[in-house]
């Protein structure tokens, strides 16, 4: 690669998708541009049991450095984890065991592999941060912490929230972002990427390097996709779109986004080109190209990228085929009842269309569920079973009853 190529390339990696650059972004690529391989990583904390597509912003810039040869790290918090990150919480988080993190995490690589190589001349590593974390002493605590004031972490913003609102905050709150500083420090990273609200922990790990190795650590915070109300897509907001969800069930999740998330949805999760990003926006923006278009076309790069260009164009297809056709989906989930009849509430939780029998009623009280394509709202009933029978909930969540 020539150098003006390999500054475009650098500049690229610098502004797409990210918010801010620690010092600086003119700093980080002078780095960048020495041709030493840095040491960078991005941490996951297993609060659930699935990616999703927010994680895939930073998988994405994790891939672009290792395709540019520097050595990656996916970190996993199964120390971090269990203490749980209070960033933009206005209560405490619930604490989790470490048996419950490292289930949670069974999966993380399996899904990371569809970004990063993990084999090969530059494979990514996957560490957890108990090797080091578990083997802190009191006194190291101490020591560790003698680094940071209690001004510095009550001025955060959910702490200030709380206070204001008289709810408590837990002392080990303010150990999160210590415990995530220390991780820079016992891997000796050159740089940490993550979303935006991390900034404030990403920032301790770089002054706890200064303190601690005398080195400066690069921070690079990401733009988060969120919705138009400004929540982020995540497992806490119940938003997200899963990365073990199947390619049909990513399309119809992606096309029932607000319009609003079609030009970040194409920075942040697919290969799209900046000009043809902007030329989208301005397109919709005059009326010139249907917003539906460009959010099928959206998630079909999204899920060719989770999975194959060849499934996204199935996915589109079956999208079109249920909800344009109003056909009804080629696979439909089947259960077995043996009963002559099922309580309504009932047999919603049955067919596993909702959590609760509350759940269940508040769906049929907004004349959300149809059964055989007819809006049922009598949540007393007392449903006679059918083999054939199709219970439906929205406009992509389908049961079909065998009696036995």
């Amino acid at each position: 690669m020539d150098k003006e190529k390999k500054e475009e390339s650098v500049d690229i990696l610098l502004t797409r998708s990210v918010e801010n650059v620690y010092p600086s972004k003119e700093s980080l690529k002078n780095r960048i541009l020495t041709g030493k391989p840095m040491r960078l990583y991005c941490g996951y904390d297993p609060s659930g049991s699935t990616l999703h597509l927010g994680h895939m912003i930073s998988l994405k810039k994790l891939a672009e450095f290792q395709k540019l040869g520097h050595h990656v790290i996916m970190l996993i918090g199964d120390f971090t984890g269990m203490i749980g990150d209070p960033t933009d919480k206005t209560a405490a988080r619930k604490k989790l065991t470490r048996d419950e993190v490292i289930r949670n995490a069974t999966l993380y690589k399996k899904q990371a592999t569809r970004f990063l190589s993990f084999s090969g001349k530059n494979p990514a590593k996957i560490i957890h941060n108990s090797q080091w974390s578990d083997k802190l002493t009191f006194l190291d605590l101490i020591e560790i912490t003698s680094n940071f004031t209690v001004q510095q972490m009550i001025t955060r913003d959910m702490f200030q929230k709380r206070l204001k609102d008289e709810k408590p905050i837990y002392l080990h709150e303010f150990l999160y972002p210590v415990a995530q500083a220390y991780d820079s420090v016992a891997m000796d990273v050159d740089l940490e990427i993550g979303g935006n609200d991390q900034t404030f922990n990403m920032l301790c790990g770089r002054d706890l390097m200064k303190a601690v190795r005398g080195k400066e650590k690069y921070v690079m915070s990401l733009k988060l996709l969120t919705d138009e109300s400004g929540k982020k897509m995540g497992k806490s907001e119940g938003n997200f779109v899963s990365l073990t969800d199947s390619p049909n069930e990513m399309f119809g999740k992606i096309m029932a986004w607000p319009d609003e998330l079609i030009a970040p949805g194409m920075e942040l999760l697919t290969e799209s080109p900046m000009a043809e990003i902007s030329d989208t926006k301005e397109k919709m923006k005059e009326m010139k190209i249907n917003p539906r278009d460009a959010k099928a076309n959206l998630a079909k790069r999204i899920i060719a990228m989770c999975y194959s260009e060849k499934e996204a164009e199935r996915a589109e297809k079956e999208f079109n085929r249920v909800f344009k056709d109003n056909d009804l989906p080629e696979n439909i989930p089947e259960i077995i009842i043996g009963n002559e009849s099922v309580p309504y509430t009932e047999l919603v939780v049955i067919l596993n269309l909702a959590s609760s029998k509350g759940k269940a009623k508040r769906l049929i009280v907004q004349k959300g569920v149809k059964i055989n394509g007819q809006v049922n709202d009598r949540w007393q009933e007392e449903i006679t079973i059918n083999t054939g029978m199709i219970v439906q909930i929205g406009k992509r969540r389908f049961a079909k009853i065998i009696k036995k």
